[in-house]
């Protein structure tokens, strides 16, 4: 794809961890993103220091808005995570315009394939090239309880 959704007016996009404002987006995951409630900081910490990480600021105040990380090996694979947009920026763009520049981040290592999951964000993955499986019978997960 090459179309690039641009964030709107008022809003930059960043790949820098150190920006991150840890305390925020573990707030916000914990409290209300309905795969990581209740997660434990410490958990979080180690999450953020294992995976590439992303953000978009409000340019004017600096405010973090909108969250994601990607667990990568750094050339082959990547699995897009914990993408969050703050409910008082949603509904401007911000999400499907994040998600684009995560993927252009990740287009030079010459990662093949990212994968992610979601409950209800479909279409917003979908602008910018993500599809369902082609072959969901061949992927298994196996999960600790």
């Amino acid at each position: 794809m090459n179309d690039i959704p641009s964030l709107p007016d008022g809003y930059e996009f960043s790949a820098d961890t150190a920006r991150v404002d840890l305390d925020r987006v573990h707030h916000w995951l914990s409290t209300d993103a309905y795969w990581a409630k209740g997660r434990p900081r410490e958990q979080h910490e180690r999450a953020v220091a294992s995976s590439m990480n992303f953000g978009v600021y409000d340019t004017a105040s600096g405010e973090q808005v909108a969250y994601a990380r990607v667990v990568t090996d750094g050339a082959l694979f990547g699995w897009l995570c914990d993408v969050y947009v703050d409910p008082s920026a949603r509904g401007k763009g911000i999400g499907t315009a994040f998600v684009a520049a995560v993927r252009e981040e990740l287009r030079p290592l010459g990662v093949r394939r990212i994968l992610l999951a979601t409950h209800d964000a479909h279409g917003v993955y979908e602008k910018v090239g993500f599809k369902p499986l082609e072959r969901p019978d061949q992927w298994m997960a196996l999960y600790f309880e």
